[in-house]
């Protein structure tokens, strides 16, 4: 990965954090909320009682890394200043002068924001080194003088909200353009395919796969032999299901793509035009 393209993202993220006020999410991934603020907190208060001779701690594999969470600093010029993790590469390099103009700006607007003892949050897309995917991740960040010091995880794991939000959208599309939408599931369409999710169609005639955002090798294949990862009959069970209902769903276990473990899966179904739509997501831990 470019120099350029690891903190143009930093400085995408970092951007999006201003004036957002910290706000501790109810949701499955409250356990790492509650991690990262606590390294977080840990690493200002660190910080604060020895200046920059605590940059060379937060940069060692120690107190200052928990599991895959690390502290990264960056300064208001644009100098990777620390960083326990994969951009410890970047240390010393003043990268400020690789933006473009766009980013810039951006960054301008970032380091003219006051230290005012908040720490603020988003979430934004980002390259995971230990998956070599694009995931989506939540960062937490406070200003102290002019180091702004973060910490963030991964969120691979998307919700059964956003699993369904996608098969209404692709049962849409399918209904009004079937070849075409499945063609761009086929292709891997950005659009038709978002982190961990990703559609499957079945032709209720032929009882085929005929498409897969994942697996392409599965298109064509009888769908009816379709077996979980222990052994349970889901192509079986799903157009069992399909014949009598227009809408679905089903659990089983799964590999996930994205983590590469066996994981409880809930895919939910839609029928459409002889067709079996279904868009599944993973359990969270």
């Amino acid at each position: 990965m470019s120099l350029y393209r690891v903190f143009a993202g930093l400085c995408l993220c970092l951007f999006s954090l201003v004036g957002v006020a910290q706000q501790t999410p109810v949701d499955a991934y409250d356990a790492d909320t509650q991690r990262a603020n606590a390294l977080l907190a840990k690493a200002v208060a660190e910080y604060k009682a020895k200046g920059d001779a605590a940059l060379a701690e937060f940069s060692r594999q120690g107190a200052y890394v928990d599991g895959e969470l690390y502290i990264y600093v960056v300064d208001t010029s644009g100098v990777m200043l620390a960083s326990g993790g994969p951009s410890a590469s970047l240390i010393g390099k003043p990268v400020f002068s690789v933006l473009d103009d766009d980013l810039k700006a951006i960054f301008q607007q970032i380091i003219s924001q006051p230290e005012d003892g908040v720490v603020r949050s988003a979430e934004y897309r980002w390259w995971n080194w230990q998956h070599a995917k694009v995931e989506r991740k939540r960062v937490f960040y406070e200003r102290v003088q002019d180091r702004v010091i973060s910490v963030g995880y991964y969120m691979p794991r998307s919700s059964p909200e956003q699993a369904q939000q996608l098969l209404h959208q692709i049962s849409g599309q399918v209904a009004s353009d079937a070849k075409t939408t499945l063609d761009l599931i086929n292709q891997h369409d950005k659009q038709l395919t978002q982190d961990d999710l990703y559609a499957f169609v079945v032709d209720l005639k032929t009882k085929r796969f005929v498409a897969h955002g994942f697996t392409p090798r599965l298109i064509g294949t009888d769908f009816k032999s379709l077996r979980s990862t222990d052994g349970k009959p889901i192509g079986e069970d799903i157009l069992k299901q399909m014949k009598t209902h227009e809408t679905g769903e089903i659990a089983y276990l799964w590999r996930n793509p994205i983590t590469g473990q066996n994981e409880y899966k809930r895919t939910f179904l839609q029928r459409v035009n002889g067709y079996v739509v279904a868009v599944g997501c993973y359990a969270i831990k």
